[in-house]
């Protein structure tokens, strides 16, 4: 299935140097990525154990807008189990690098999100990794965040990384607000803090002051967010 939307984010992609967002989020070239990521995953893993979640493995996880793979491996790394876990990815490229990299029992889904195969509250936790700021439509922010919630089942929840700011050198996407984050979820109760130093800025500092700078909150521009279902 394809929507005005999810067209246009192929466009906006298509766009874009990928030989430079290789260079700019490789983890090996680049200082700034790394610190992001590790952050990242150790915010994850406190938000989880506060969450009363001592270990990942046996739990049904699907990450929506997986890219390469990289989020899904990271999963493994925590403890999840291959079989139990999920991505879906819009663009066959990516869909592609992410079958090669990821163990067979992880079941990959291409295509449009909302109308993947998934059946309603057999997730435990869904991860959203910067996609909704790449969905400029309203409405159908609105429709992406209502089939990621049918998936979730009680007492689990939506995982959300997101700008906090606009960037202003890239018009393809718009900031996700903790406000506007409660107005998509809102049955939700949220456990949020901010995360990852300004990219253009930690890009700049050498590799030893990253993750100095990264303590001080002014200078985050992302937020990562629990979004717990009811039980």
């Amino acid at each position: 299935m394809s929507t005005p939307e999810t067209r246009a984010v192929q466009a906006r992609y298509a766009r874009r140097d990928g030989a430079a967002d290789a260079q700019r989020y490789s983890l090996h070239a680049n200082a700034a990525a790394l610190q992001a990521q590790q952050e990242r995953l150790r915010a994850m893993a406190r938000l989880w154990r506060a969450h009363g979640w001592m270990d990942l493995a046996g739990r049904p996880l699907l990450e929506v807008g997986c890219g390469s793979g990289g989020n899904l491996l990271d999963l493994l790394r925590l403890g999840a189990t291959p079989k139990q876990l999920t991505g879906i990815e819009l663009l066959p490229e990516r869909a592609a690098a992410a079958r090669a990299v990821l163990p067979d029992a992880v079941r990959l889904v291409e295509g449009d999100a909302c109308a993947a195969p998934i059946t309603d509250a057999s997730q435990q936790a869904v991860l959203a990794f910067t996609v909704f700021s790449s969905l400029l439509d309203p409405v159908y922010r609105q429709q992406f965040a209502r089939t990621l919630w049918r998936w979730v089942a009680p007492g689990g929840g939506v995982l959300v990384y997101d700008f906090v700011v606009d960037n202003p050198r890239n018009p393809d996407v718009r900031k996700l607000t903790l406000a506007e984050l409660q107005a998509l979820f809102p049955q939700a109760r949220l456990h949020s803090c901010k995360v990852t130093l300004a990219p253009p800025l930690a890009r700049r500092l050498p590799a030893a002051l990253i993750g100095t700078a990264s303590l001080l909150s002014p200078l985050r521009t992302h937020r990562l967010t629990w979004a717990v279902k009811p039980t």
